[in-house]
């Protein structure tokens, strides 16, 4: 459907998912995602015209629809001819008949059964059913117990995210009944990722319970690498703290850690697989271990033999 070799989507993160990172992950095989987040449309069609460059291969967007820009960014990327518009933070449904006439896939991010539903009626091709394993905005629901309830409750493809990580995650996807995984945190440490290298460092150092989601008394909870903005927003929650200390504290830090590598009063939106991550990789390497990982782990189960080697 989305003319890829392999089923592996690159996540949409904002200040994290440039030109040069989606390109990459479409020429190695998958679907690379540039992460639009708050920016300006001029800054998008600049990624979007770069990431034509730099390959041939299909490659997406992911817009917020909860920026003051989408509806202008949405209207960018029919101009443009993007292959795939990848949403978050809303409802796209008024957007999918444009898309669709300019030959666009839609796939949104849904973290809950009665969203999915919801969403499959208003005519999108996909839905990424993301647990709160992930980085960034997270629901409730855990990517196990997620991925099937969606799966069962919806007729398009299921795409898996959130704490996938190699081979054994996107074989376990599969078996879940997901056509296809998501993986965003492990591609901020790619070669090709341009992301302040303190945060490639944060990310290789972290620990099994080195993340911690804030914001749940808020309604917005979001998952972090712990540091010191972190704490502070937990102390603001914990004081039950009106909801403009929130907005004033968090008020730029994505950019803060992403591009000026800040990492302690900047917000390391990352997943709880950070603690896997070892190193940095070009992109293709990321997506041949993954491709390479799941097909031992399901040819070992095929083959009756119980193999857990990633």
């Amino acid at each position: 459907m989305l003319g890829i070799k392999y089923p592996i989507l690159q996540g949409g993160m904002a200040w994290v998912s440039t030109a040069e990172l989606a390109a990459a992950v479409s020429d190695a095989g998958g679907l690379g995602v540039i992460g639009s987040g708050q920016a300006p449309p001029r800054w998008v069609k600049e990624q979007v015209r770069q990431a034509k460059t730099l390959t041939d291969k299909p490659f997406g967007v992911n817009v917020m629809l909860l920026s003051p820009h989408a509806g202008e960014i949405l209207a960018l990327l029919v101009e443009e001819k993007v292959s795939v518009v990848t949403t978050g933070a809303g409802n796209p449904g008024k957007f999918v008949n444009m898309l669709h006439e300019a030959g666009i896939k839609v796939i949104p991010v849904v973290s809950s059964v009665a969203l999915a539903k919801r969403l499959e009626r208003t005519g999108v091709d996909a839905l990424i059913a993301e647990g709160m394993e992930s980085g960034g905005h997270v629901g409730e629901l855990t990517t196990m117990a997620l991925v099937p309830q969606i799966v069962d409750a919806v007729g398009i493809p299921v795409v898996a995210a959130g704490g996938v990580y190699d081979g054994r995650g996107m074989a376990a996807a599969l078996m879940l009944g997901a056509e296809g995984i998501q993986m965003g945190t492990r591609f901020m440490c790619a070669t090709e990722c341009i992301v302040h290298s303190r945060v490639k460092e944060m990310v290789i150092k972290a620990r099994d319970r080195d993340t911690v989601v804030t914001g749940r008394s808020t309604g917005h909870p979001v998952r972090v690498l712990k540091n010191k903005l972190a704490r502070k927003f937990i102390e603001l929650e914990h004081n039950c703290a009106p909801g403009e200390e929130f907005e004033k504290l968090g008020m730029g830090s994505l950019k803060l850690a992403m591009v000026e590598g800040d990492v302690e009063m900047g917000s390391v939106m990352a997943g709880q697989v950070s603690a896997m991550v070892n190193g940095v990789q070009p992109a293709r390497e990321i997506i041949a271990d993954v491709v390479a990982g799941a097909e031992n782990v399901i040819g070992s189960i095929c083959n009756g033999k119980v193999n857990v080697d990633k």
